[in-house]
């Protein structure tokens, strides 16, 4: 073999080499930096015939008038080697069926894995009903309807990416949280609807007598995403703030989350952008926290949805200060990471004493409307025990550079989503609720003890006593799981 030959060989058998290592290398070989696109969309779930059903009230309300529109706000975000999908929806809860069958549409039309989507209820009290609870029951058109518009809302935000760039960080708003649930002065408590005494009573009413203190803490950081165009066009804006609801509103209304999409929109000076600004508030961990300063006196009375406004300025004004911080330093150099789990929970079905308690009850029912508690939650237990003995939830966690963001079908108690943010790898870390199914309120195991409203059984309440620490013991290890796949620019 000529010299020349010679040379070359011995040249190219060291850069074979090489190569093959870094082939079975994959995070060698994949030296390209990953490079984000986003899109974003608000589909349209307000319903097209009425009167429909609205719940998180004791009873059922049928309503006519539409305040303002009900959305699915979507965003879909793809880094390349991972897409992801958040929808925010316009709802009380929203039950795991429909949740399933909507990714798996979105799935086939996308291609976006099922796993890697997020669906959520804001939890406003004056949307249609999707999930039976109390004396409200949905119909399957509105069902429908919904299942159709996610999937229509996810498509176009998926078809509408485009080169995109990130910013992340914390505001925080003490003024608008106050925990419902009070201690209080023996005597001072009725029976509850089984006919015990708890500890604890939820919203007792202004400047009650009987007040001792609150029974939880409160959480009043505004995690938030900012997404752009790499021109700085606004593209979203993702917030979640532990903040049950606000209320206030007669017709159909997205409540303060539907407020704060608008006044953040205009902070942000994206009333005329193209494609057109999607502002979305999600719900954090706030299954005892609601808007309502009950150590203090009464306010005034307000106007219908004066309150959602106020609420909404006050926290969009706290977050866009936060935002201002780090609105230089959106980036697009980001990866993104997605886990999921599911695990296996105890439900607490009644007894057949229980069973028979209940039945008595509503055999002395007068109507077909049931108007007391102990009313009420007999057919909440008749309903409860055709549950099964275990049911199976879903957890997830969504990493976006160092932001995390874990995902929980609950309404989970304040002092949960500090105890996860606390001690979660990922910095930010929020806590999306009523994500990706409805399983009813999470107590700790001492809020069961103390009794209360959120503890009582019912569908809006049946997990085991225990469930809080297996959902946080398993979502803290998804969280380390999506923050191992940082890249070592993003840790």
């Amino acid at each position: 073999m000529p010299r020349v030959r010679v040379a070359v060989a011995m040249l190219l058998i060291p850069l074979v080499v090489l190569l093959a290592f870094a082939s079975s290398r994959p995070h060698l070989a994949a030296q390209k930096p990953r490079s984000l696109s986003a899109g974003a969309y608000a589909s349209d779930i307000t319903p097209r015939k009425f009167p429909v059903s609205v719940n998180g009230h004791m009873t059922d309300r049928q309503v006519s008038e539409v305040h303002d529109p009900l959305r699915a706000r979507c965003l879909v975000l793809d880094d390349g080697k991972t897409t992801v999908a958040f929808v925010i929806v316009d709802s009380c809860m929203i039950p795991r069926d429909l949740c399933d069958r909507a990714k798996e549409l979105i799935q086939k039309k996308t291609g976006i894995p099922a796993r890697n989507v997020l669906i959520a209820a804001t939890h406003t009290h004056s949307a249609v009903t999707l999930t039976g609870a109390f004396q409200s029951e949905p119909v399957e058109w509105y069902r429908e309807f919904v299942v159709e518009q996610i999937v229509h809302g996810v498509e176009r935000a998926w078809q509408q990416r485009e080169p995109a760039q990130v910013a992340w960080g914390v505001g925080e708003d003490a003024t608008q949280v106050f925990n419902r649930r009070w201690f209080m002065k023996p005597g001072t408590i009725q029976p509850n609807p089984f006919g015990q005494v708890d500890q604890v009573r939820m919203n007792p009413g202004y400047q009650h007598p009987g007040l001792i203190k609150p029974a939880g803490p409160t959480d009043p950081q505004i995690g938030f995403l900012s997404v752009q165009a790499r021109d700085g066009r606004p593209i979203a804006f993702l917030a979640n703030y532990a903040l049950h609801y606000v209320g206030g509103v007669p017709g159909l209304s997205a409540d303060y989350f539907g407020a704060f999409a608008e006044r953040i929109q205009q902070l942000l000076g994206a009333e005329k952008v193209h494609p057109p600004f999607v502002g979305i508030m999600s719900n954090g961990a706030s299954g005892d926290i609601n808007n309502i300063n009950y150590a203090g006196p009464a306010p005034g009375k307000r106007a219908p949805y004066e309150q959602c406004r106020l609420v909404a300025d006050s926290v969009a004004r706290k977050v866009f200060a936060a935002y201002q911080q780090v609105a230089q330093h959106h980036r697009a150099d980001v990866s993104l990471a997605v886990a999921e789990q599911e695990i296996e929970l105890g439900v607490r079905l009644p007894s057949e004493a229980d069973l028979a308690r209940a039945q008595q009850i509503l055999a002395q029912a007068r109507g077909p409307v049931l108007t007391t508690l102990p009313e009420i939650y007999a057919r909440e237990t008749v309903l409860l025990a055709r549950y099964p003995p275990t049911v199976r939830l879903k957890l997830q966690a969504i990493r976006v550079g160092s932001m995390g963001i874990g995902a929980i079908p609950c309404e989970v108690f304040c002092e949960i989503g500090l105890e996860i943010k606390a001690k979660s790898p990922l910095k930010p870390t929020c806590i999306i609720e009523l994500a990706n199914g409805y399983n009813g309120y999470l107590p700790t195991p001492q809020q069961h003890e103390w009794g209360g409203y959120e503890t009582w059984r019912a569908r809006s309440s049946y997990l085991e006593v225990r469930a809080s620490d297996k959902i946080t013991a398993t979502l803290l290890e998804l969280l380390r799981e999506v923050s191992q796949e940082r890249p070592s620019s993003e840790q």
